[in-house]
């Protein structure tokens, strides 16, 4: 025991921590591959980009229906619950898997073949398919936990087409990228510990994907709507932030590199990293066994939750933390400060999303306190990557750098989105902490305290903020994809 201890340590020694290592799996290549970028990166990022600007509309409208002076007002909760369902979809399941995806296109294999082009029009179809159910006369919404849905055909026909399309790119890519000699393609110092994590993202993503089909097929057939979505993605839902997760953590790996220059692990440590991130929920599956109605199942999910992911996430928050004071003297550029700021934004959500879960006792808003922290830490990470991909398209085509103007507005964009949903959170937590319940909204919704008022008033300015924040992201973003239009080496 104290041998394999030892040999554990020996792995994060801080005098190895910098050495070059590159794993026999990924290889780093020195040029931008244009035709990845051009096509199947950028379709990609388009459909998170779109997803995240018609979620963040859409969050206008429930955050206003949940103000005092308005609230009142409104009598159809209905409506602002057909909301909040699509703006949930679109900014924590379109959003988040259509990035991954075009970061894990980024390492190169078999990208642009027919398989994965089509399952890249399967996922829009899939969108646009949640898009008609969520207008729909009459559609039900069911606030399930994790993937609220539309009881509806085609709401419920295009989330799964969304993740059919998901599932076909990630299972190509691996396969892919063990078949072949993958390697990474930026010139943004994206390191090789990052294809690692990205790699492992999408490992997970198809284990929910294993997770959600032995559940579904242990259902009984006789329960409510409510019931069912609730259970059938309990497991796979929590098995689903893992991968948020596990993206997350590659992306900090790539800030670090571009904030100061060095690598914060090495791929061996990488591998040692995800590994222990991924590797106790690869139990959720068998945990369907005895059938999603028993106590194993629904304890056993939560559990993985509790205690299986925020280790792995402190260690690499602190070594990130460290990382960044042990080479502060290098950090002097605007690209560098961005990636700074980017890092120091997910990882502040990061941490306050861990704080307030820790302080969750019952149904409050507590919880989407929490949740919209830690997903918002996740969100603020794929701003930052975004940023890096696509002025990365730029250079190569250009062959010069973005100019100071850039950086310094998307670094001010981070700092604003962060402070917003900093607010937002904690608005929601004053709230939880007098009591105010969750998954209310317009006339359901009933503030009797000054705390609870506080709060949602709270909850109001910093949910403005933070759309502020995510327009002007989206405002960069555009000029740098109306670049592409303008350039007829990467248009299509």
């Amino acid at each position: 025991m104290q041998a394999l201890i030892s040999n554990f340590l020996r792995v994060f020694r801080p005098e190895t921590s910098y050495a070059p290592h590159v794993s026999s799996r990924v290889e780093v290549a020195t040029e931008l591959d244009t035709e990845v970028v051009s096509a199947e990166t950028r379709r990609w990022i388009l459909l998170a980009i779109g997803s995240i600007v018609i979620a963040g509309l859409l969050s206008l409208a429930v955050v206003i229906g949940r103000l005092p002076f308005i609230s009142q007002f409104i009598d159809d909760p209905l409506w602002f619950k057909r909301c909040l369902v699509v703006h949930v979809d679109l900014a924590l399941v379109v959003w988040f898997y259509a990035f991954i995806a075009g970061l894990i296109s980024l390492v190169k294999g078999g990208s642009g073949s027919a398989i994965r082009k089509g399952a890249f029009i399967v996922s829009v179809v899939g969108v646009v398919g949640m898009l008609m159910g969520g207008v729909a006369k009459g559609a039900q919404p069911v606030l399930a936990n994790y993937i609220p849905v539309i009881d509806h055909p085609f709401f419920l026909g295009g989330l799964g087409l969304f993740f059919l399309g998901v599932v076909v790119q990630f299972v190509h890519a691996l396969i892919s990228s063990n078949r072949e000699s993958a390697g990474l393609a930026l010139p943004a110092s994206m390191p090789s510990e990052t294809a690692v994590g990205l790699q492992a993202s999408a490992i997970v993503v198809v284990l929910a994907g294993a997770t959600w089909v032995s559940t579904s097929a242990g259902m009984p057939g006789n329960m409510d709507i409510k019931t069912y979505f609730e259970f059938s993605v309990w497991g796979a839902g929590h098995v689903l932030q893992v991968a948020n997760v596990a993206a997350m953590l590659a992306v900090w790996m790539w800030l670090m590199k571009r904030a100061t220059g060095q690598s914060m692990f090495t791929t061996r440590q990488a591998n040692v990293v995800f590994g222990a991130l991924i590797a106790p929920h690869f139990i959720m599956p068998i945990l369907t066994l005895r059938g999603p109605l028993d106590t194993l199942y629904h304890s056993g999910a939560t559990f993985l939750m509790r205690w299986c992911i925020f280790p792995v996430t402190l260690f690499v928050l602190v070594r990130g933390v460290q990382h960044l004071w042990r080479h502060r003297a290098q950090v002097s550029s605007w690209t560098q400060k961005m990636a700074r700021v980017g890092f120091y934004a997910s990882a502040g959500l990061t941490l306050f999303g861990f704080i307030l879960g820790a302080c969750i006792r019952s149904s409050t808003t507590l919880v989407p306190a929490h949740y919209h922290a830690s997903l918002g830490g996740i969100t603020a990470a794929f701003m930052a990557a975004a940023y890096l991909i696509l002025a990365a398209i730029a250079e190569r085509k250009t062959g010069t750098s973005l100019g100071k103007r850039f950086w310094r507005s998307c670094k001010r964009q981070l700092a604003v989105f962060g402070v917003g949903q900093l607010v937002f959170v904690l608005g929601f937590a004053i709230g939880g902490v007098y009591g105010l319940g969750r998954k209310t909204y317009a006339s359901e919704q009933t503030a009797r305290s000054l705390g609870e008022l506080t709060g949602l008033t709270v909850m109001g300015v910093g949910g403005l903020l933070a759309a502020i924040g995510g327009v002007w992201f989206l405002v960069l973003a555009l000029k740098r994809i109306f670049a592409w239009r303008a350039s007829p080496a990467i248009s299509s």
